[in-house]
């Protein structure tokens, strides 16, 4: 399709119903996805590619090989290895492949949406799917999905600092005649792809997408970037490449000292022992192990509202220390009613409403909201907007004609500095400016009263007559708004910084936001997790102290905005210990809360959803966004994105962080106790001067089985009772600390005891070393599951865990089993795997041995030494 048919495509949309469905469909097929981004798509065929050029997969085939070349062309031995070689490739690339593909389905959850207008009506759709001729209804903090020529906009301001490097927001006019030859940046009637809505309401229409765009014609489509490693994965890899010097030592090192002493026929079977145990002693599967646990992990937490875009936050939730969160929609549940009025020197409770509070009622709807949105409640700004208008709509208010009424000619959009919103009306031959916002601001700047109809001077008396009233508005728990007129001239229009001075008082609108049922009890679980909760919110403090108190909240210190300034660094540090309220705060405070509680050594989560949030939230361990309120560039910046808007999700996410962290440590922890278990078992028969306990094809089938149970099974366990009791991990533990690493040493020796035990008294009694040896490898595969049970909790015993409750372990330990019988029982398989049929006593002992050198961690559990 040529250039002038698209633009003529465009041109064809209705700007007051949009697309409809199937038009936006349709242009959808013709011109692709709006993306300047590509996925990198994740192949199960292309990890398995990757897989098997690893060094040790070529290892193993290499070990293959070198049996049918050692056994005179014997390709038994050769082909077993390559089919367990195959089973044991396939289940790492399976686990691989279910955890990046977890990572990249989060991704898709949590990627940005907008606003468009389609058949006459606005919907939410993926930026994706955003198509040529889309009507764009753009509000201040969205990304810009595509290029679009503006149809209307007040007040509109644009940072386009990520196109021309301009870092001051632009100023944009629907009315502005541009040539087709005016570069970029001086195009006032156009906003491009990826800018960002800084102030002001607008609608577009979209002229280009993806590479059409003007950024995609500079950096056409690229490959989405990597996931970074987490600090858990680079320092488990570098731990991988340590411990990989210790395992080629002893893989060195063994099979030399059984061949100096006499237990090697020919250095050619030597060899073998010594690649055999280099694959399975070196750690490789790290930090596969540590990405699945976080990718399933993560992926988990989607299924609970909670989307983590980067798999840090995953790994950081269980060691959080400090929750900062906003009060409105995310501790309240963001639905307001009116619940108050005060006008007219008065306070008025709704159902009192007269003919006069519901003509001010007007006044503030359109003070607080631009008459354009009216018709779209979808689109309105704030839930304070969507109460006053549901009020007035049940209050009989002719709304078109308020609209015809009141003609919008400018915007001053909220700012968090001035905490007020302002908008110029053209009423007949008169220009008003309608402000709403804090009551101390309005109250601060008004030099007038309305009162009984009357501009009244606003004397200190009727001052502190306010302050009062709305002090008592705000101990009752009430969200307030207050409102204000200025009648101006047209030379005053065009000043701005005049606008919002010498205004005349109008009232306070009271709200009622109630707490979310289920956020008292999620505070109080963090509570006993050690978690501080603070409140960072931009409400007055009254409002914050009443809405803390309901849910628990320590409130007897809150600390302002106006008191954060007075205080420097040193000074403001100490109060963090003991203060739970931040009042009237601003994104810069916020900020700067965030950093000094790091600096105290906290590990801090911050919930925010506003542009000038992003500071906070990327200073943050954890930054949380609102999925639903929440800003693109707020969501762009977040670790993690809460889809329901409510606390009690953090409370939930905390607590899975915890069990993936504990799982993930279980997990390490018994596949390194099983790697020392294996070598320590060569050891000692190597000083005694006894045959090896386990022949190289055995050694690459327990590889096979280890592996399958540290990477699969102890990502299924469940959360041990009381997780939620402890309080969080000091984050400057090792992860291999102290208590791991005795577990692991206990761990290893039971299972090294074991083998040891079984073998060697098979060995000394009967001389038949493939009798030993399968007594050995059978030990092993029994004492393995064991062990793994043991591990499943350092304090709980299996009988309180339920043994029923990991059902992916119980399916491992049914497969290991049968394995091992089948092996024992079928004569084609001895041959294979070196090994021959055990009676009844070989097993007795077996499962004797075995029992008792593992499940002594048992007793010891119930005794609760």
């Amino acid at each position: 399709m040529s250039q002038n048919q698209q633009q003529q495509q465009t041109a064809d949309t209705k700007p007051e119903i949009g697309l409809t469905s199937e038009e936006a469909a349709s242009r959808l097929v013709q011109f692709g996805e709006n993306k300047l981004v590509e996925e990198r798509e994740i192949r199960f065929l292309a990890i398995l590619r990757e897989e098997v050029t690893e060094p040790m997969i070529l290892l193993l085939l290499a070990i293959g090989v070198l049996y049918g070349i050692i056994n005179n062309g014997n390709l038994t031995d050769s082909l077993t290895i390559i089919f367990v070689v195959a089973v044991l490739v396939l289940a790492e690339v399976w686990n691989e492949y279910r955890a990046k593909k977890s990572i990249t389905t989060l991704r898709k959850l949590s990627s940005p949406t907008t606003t468009v207008l389609r058949d006459g009506k606005p919907f939410e759709v993926p930026t994706l799917q955003v198509v040529r001729g889309d009507i764009l209804i753009l509000k201040p903090g969205e990304r810009v999905p595509a290029d679009a020529k503006l149809l209307e906009a007040v007040g509109l301001e644009v940072d386009e600092s990520t196109l021309t490097g301009e870092s001051f927001p632009v100023a944009k006019d629907a009315a502005a005649q541009v040539s087709p030859e005016t570069r970029v940046n001086e195009q006032q009637n156009m906003v491009f792809a990826a800018t960002v809505i800084t102030k002001g309401h607008a609608t577009a229409q979209v002229t280009a997408t993806g590479v059409s765009t003007e950024l995609g014609k500079i950096a056409g489509i690229t490959k989405a970037a990597r996931e970074p490693r987490t600090p858990l994965q680079l320092s488990m890899k570098q731990l991988s490449k340590t411990l990989v010097w210790i395992a080629l030592f002893f893989s060195i090192l063994i099979p030399i000292l059984s061949y100096f002493r006499g237990l090697q026929p020919n250095p050619e079977q030597a060899v073998l022992y010594g690649l055999s145990l280099a694959f399975v002693v070196i750690p490789e599967e790290l930090p596969i192990i540590i990405t699945m646990v976080l990718g399933l992990g993560a992926f988990t937490l989607s299924r609970k509202n909670a989307l983590v875009k980067r798999l840090r936050a995953a790994e950081t939730l269980g060691n959080i220390t400090v929750i900062a969160t906003d009060k409105t929609g995310t501790i309240t549940e963001n639905k307001m009613r009116i619940e108050t009025l005060y006008f007219d020197g008065k306070i008025t409770q709704k159902r009192n409403f007269g003919p006069n509070e519901k003509e001010a009622l007007k006044t503030a709807l359109l003070a607080i909201e631009a008459t354009q949105n009216f018709a779209q409640a979808t689109v309105l700004s704030n839930p304070m907007s969507e109460a006053i208008l549901k009020t007035v709509k049940e209050n009989g208010t002719d709304l078109p004609k308020l609209q015809q009424t009141w003609v919008l000619k400018d915007e001053l959009s909220f700012d968090n500095n001035r905490k007020l919103a302002s908008y110029v009306y053209q009423v007949g031959n008169s220009t008003i400016v309608l402000s709403s916002g804090a009551p101390e601001n309005i109250l601060a700047n008004s030099a007038k009263l309305l009162l009984q109809g009357q501009e009244t001077p606003l004397t200190e008396e009727l001052h502190r007559q306010i302050a009062a009233t709305v002090s008592d508005m705000a101990k009752a728990g009430q969200r307030l708004l207050a409102f204000s007129y200025h009648r101006i001239t047209a030379a005053q229009k065009t000043e701005k910084q005049g606008l919002e001075q010498n205004l005349v008082f109008v009232g306070v609108v009271g709200f009622v936001d109630p707490p979310r049922r289920e956020v008292r009890e999620a505070i109080r679980q963090c509570q006993i997790a050690g978690i501080k909760v603070v409140m960072i919110t931009g409400d007055h403090p009254e409002t914050a102290r009443a809405i803390a108190a309901q849910v628990s909240i320590p409130n007897a210190r809150v600390l302002t905005g106006n008191d954060i300034a007075k205080m420097n660094d040193e000074e403001l540090k100490p109060e963090l210990q003991k203060t739970y309220i931040y009042a009237r705060t601003t994104p810069e405070d916020k900020l700067r809360l965030v950093r000094l509680m790091k600096e105290n050594g906290e590990i801090v989560a911050v919930t925010g959803d506003g542009i000038n949030d992003a500071p906070a939230l990327k200073e943050a361990h954890i930054g949380i966004a609102m999925g639903i309120r929440g800003t693109d560039v707020a969501k762009e910046t977040a670790d993690m994105i809460l889809a329901d808007d409510n606390f009690a999700t953090i409370t939930v996410a905390v607590k899975e962080g915890r069990k993936i962290f504990a799982n993930l440590r279980k997990g390490v922890r018994y596949y390194l106790a099983c790697k020392i278990a294996l070598v320590a078992s060569f050891l000692l028969p190597i000083a005694l001067g006894a045959p090896l306990p386990f022949a190289p094809i055995q050694i690459i089938v327990l590889e096979l089985f280890m592996d399958l149970a540290a990477s699969a099974t102890f990502v299924a366990e469940p959360q041990e009772a009381g997780a939620m009791q402890k309080p969080p991990l000091d984050p400057n533990e090792k992860f291999l600390n102290r208590n791991m690493l005795n577990t692991m040493a206990f761990g290893a020796l039971s299972l090294f005891a074991a083998v040891s035990t079984t073998y060697l008294y098979t060995w000394y009694s009967t001389g038949d070393l493939v009798l030993a040896q399968t007594i050995a490898f059978a030990t092993w595969m029994v004492g393995h599951i064991f062990l793994a049970l043991n591990f499943r909790s350092d304090k709980e015993p299996i009988t309180k865990l339920g043994l029923f409750s990991n059902k992916l372990m119980l399916l491992w330990a049914l497969v290991v089993a049968v394995t091992l019988l089948a092996g024992t029982n079928l004569s084609f398989v001895h041959a294979a795997l070196r090994i021959t049929s055990l009676g009844w006593g070989n097993w007795g002992l077996v499962l004797l041995v075995a029992f008792v050198a593992t499940f002594w961690m048992e007793l010891k559990k119930l005794l609760k030494l």
